[in-house]
């Protein structure tokens, strides 16, 4: 199962990553639709599309507006979007407002359900009579509230022998609540904004600084960490400090744009 990071900082793009867009395609899953969107259409192996939103500002679900270059490439059967019942009014009153973005894309929003079942589709090109439709290698997805203005949710999928978790747009700190829903993943994507040198801009903005990050991921006992949402002010990675980040958790990398993560 591979987790493909087609979008991995936050707030606006820069020349070297788009905004938050994860994706499970051998699921037809997504998180979080920012302004990587239009690369999804590159990774489709599924008649279907599930995303799950984290929240409802705009570097997380402009790319829903793209859905239109999306589907022209690679109809789909189906398109359904899933966040918080607040969330999805907030899209309808706002994001497709008239003079705004005015033809509503074709999806289906869902208010989120606590748990919702996953399972891996055969792809189009290995379907065949005896094949199309199957599903094999079933997971559950579940969802945690976070701190962030406006209310944010992180998620974790568990299959029978592995598991991941999102966690974004959030205050990273030892022991906070989420720890115990992230507990024990195999692979945790976490938000990695601020350097240490920025806690205080942090809580302001409901964001996470990198040594809270590696002591969440320690206090979880996860197998691996990768650092998405960061700060598109940065000109290159080297000045993201993983000397310090490994220190508290050795197995840290930093996500980017395109990277395949294998589960």
């Amino acid at each position: 199962m591979k987790l493909l990071l087609l979008g991995t900082t936050g707030y606006h793009p820069n020349d070297r990553r788009q905004t938050a867009c994860l994706m499970l395609p051998e699921l037809g899953v997504l998180f979080d639709a920012g302004t990587a969107m239009y690369r999804v259409s590159d990774h489709l192996a599924t008649d279907t599309l599930d995303i799950f939103l984290t929240h409802a500002h705009l570097d997380h679900v402009i790319g829903l507006t793209y859905l239109f270059d999306v589907l022209k490439n690679h109809p789909l059967r189906q398109v359904t979007v899933h966040a918080e019942q607040e969330k999805l009014d907030a899209l309808r009153s706002h994001l497709f407002a008239d003079l705004l973005f005015p033809v509503m894309p074709p999806l289906r929003m869902q208010p989120l359900a606590q748990q919702v079942p996953l399972a891996q589709q055969v792809s189009r090109a290995q379907q065949n009579p005896r094949t199309e439709g199957q599903q094999t290698d079933k997971a559950v997805l579940t969802h945690f509230p976070l701190r962030h203005p406006g209310g944010s949710v992180g998620y974790r999928v568990d299959w029978p022998d592995r598991s991941l978790a999102y966690v974004t747009d959030t205050v990273a700190a030892p022991g906070v609540d989420y720890i115990e829903k992230i507990r024990g993943v195999d692979l945790l994507v976490h938000e990695c904004y601020f350097g240490d040198e920025s806690q205080q801009q942090a809580e302001l903005t409901g964001h996470s600084c990198l040594t809270p990050v590696a002591q969440v991921a320690a206090a979880a006992g996860v197998g691996r960490l990768v650092l998405v949402h960061i700060d598109p002010r940065l000109d290159n990675d080297r000045q993201i400090r993983l000397d310090i980040a490994r220190k508290i958790f050795p197995n840290t990398q930093i996500g980017i744009d395109r990277m395949e993560l294998e589960i």
